[in-house]
């Protein structure tokens, strides 16, 4: 009887406890969306007060919980992160605390919790989670190459949307270079939008397709891998070239050691055969037996006739630079004549010119003198025609005036020998 009693006692106790609850614990919505969380609670008889409080989780479930909004019975109080974004809906005759939000983005995928504080009734359920995911459709993939497409590498074909949610499923597509689809290689994996090919060769050249989706929709993106041979590395290829740069520049150096050595043994022959004579004449007049005589004698005509090759080679060489002044005066002379040359030319031009403009002024003089000549002329003609009119005005006038009749004509005379009549 007494655990009758009991169980009636906690049945009656959590009947008139505090019950908050959300109809779904997860509610989607579209990226820029109004949305309404709907939070209801169910208290024990006429709350004299009532504390609302929505909050959400930034991070993991273990991380603290930020706050959304509180509302107490004179006021309500917003942080400023969702100051202007999130309001309350309360009424609680209906038992209803709606948290409202405004243009929600990607950030707002999260964990939000409704709790209620009545004071006196602390037993229950006081708080309610649900989660919103708003909707974001993927952004257009990229497709990147990790490794060197080389034969017998590995190589990853990586694909990745910077934006999406849920989080989009990748999937990736291959076609030969014919762009005919294939079948993949049983070695090739597919994990979270990065394809891994193994051992690759030239059958593995072609085209892949990554597709990224959600429930929204889809977007992709697409490679080539081109397979080439094995090249050599940078390091091979500068050695050798630095080696065959350093066996030119050892040849370079043998063939410069060998001309100097030549050069000097023709000098060194030139200067003895032209000295053999000399020493040999030296020689006969020496007495057999007196050696260091002989050696010093030697020393000295050696001297001496370096000094005659010395001054050989300066004459030599004063003759050149002389060949090489006379050369430049010759130059000099060649340059003053033909300046020479020119200058007179631009005199004859000059004195063409003078000519040809002193004849024009005698054309234009003698133009000017016909000119007047013919207006003399006709000056001459035109008084000598006036002369002629005057006097025959003057003649006509000096004649008789006649009022008779004029006579008339005589008809002509017959001819002697006109025929008669009857003939003709």
């Amino acid at each position: 009887m007494v655990v009758v009693v009991s169980l009636c006692f906690v049945v009656f106790s959590l009947a008139g406890a505090l019950k908050v609850s959300i109809p779904k614990p997860e509610y989607e919505h579209a990226r820029g969306d109004n949305i309404t969380l709907p939070c209801n609670f169910l208290p024990k008889g006429k709350p004299p007060m009532v504390i609302i409080i929505w909050t959400v989780n930034l991070g993991g479930p273990s991380d603290p919980a930020t706050m959304i909004l509180t509302r107490y019975p004179s006021m309500t109080d917003v942080p400023p992160l969702y100051e202007g974004r999130a309001s309350l809906a309360l009424d609680i005759a209906k038992g209803k605390a709606d948290l409202k939000l405004s243009s929600i983005t990607l950030q707002d995928n999260k964990v939000f919790s409704c709790r209620v504080q009545i004071p006196g009734d602390d037993e229950g359920k006081l708080v309610d989670s649900v989660r919103l995911v708003v909707l974001v459709a993927p952004s257009k993939p990229v497709c990147a190459l990790q490794g060197t497409a080389e034969y017998g590498q590995n190589v990853n074909l990586t694909c990745l949307s910077a934006e999406g949610s849920p989080t989009p499923v990748y999937s990736w597509e291959q076609r030969d270079v014919r762009n005919t689809p294939r079948l993949r290689d049983p070695r090739t994996t597919d994990r979270g939008g990065i394809l891994s090919l193994y051992n690759i060769s030239m059958d593995t050249s072609g085209y892949f397709i990554c597709t990224s989706k959600n429930k929204i929709r889809s977007a992709s993106c697409n490679i080539t891998l081109k397979v080439l041979p094995p090249s050599m590395n940078l390091g091979s290829s500068a050695g050798i070239i630095g080696g065959v740069i350093a066996v030119l520049l050892v040849l370079a150096l043998i063939i410069l050691i060998c001309c100097c050595c030549k050069k000097r043994k023709q000098r060194e022959a030139e200067k003895y055969a032209m000295a053999t004579p000399e020493e040999g004449a030296f020689a006969d007049k020496e007495p057999v037996g007196n050696g260091k005589r002989r050696d010093s004698r030697d020393e000295e005509e050696r001297s001496e006739y370096d000094r005659r090759v010395i001054t050989d080679d300066r004459r030599v060489v004063d003759d050149d630079r002389r060949v090489v002044n006379d050369d430049r005066r010759v130059d000099d002379d060649d340059r003053r004549s033909d300046y020479t040359a020119r200058r007179s030319d631009y005199d004859d031009r000059r004195s063409d010119f003078d000519d040809r403009r002193s004849d024009y002024d005698d054309r234009r003089s003698e133009y000017s003198d016909r000119r007047d000549r013919y207006d003399d002329r006709d000056d001459r003609r035109r008084d000598d025609r006036r002369r002629d009119d005057y006097r025959n005005e003057s003649d006509r006038y000096d004649e008789p005036y006649d009022d008779a009749e004029p006579a008339r004509p005589k008809p002509p005379s017959v001819p002697n020998n006109k025929p008669p009549r009857d003939t003709y």
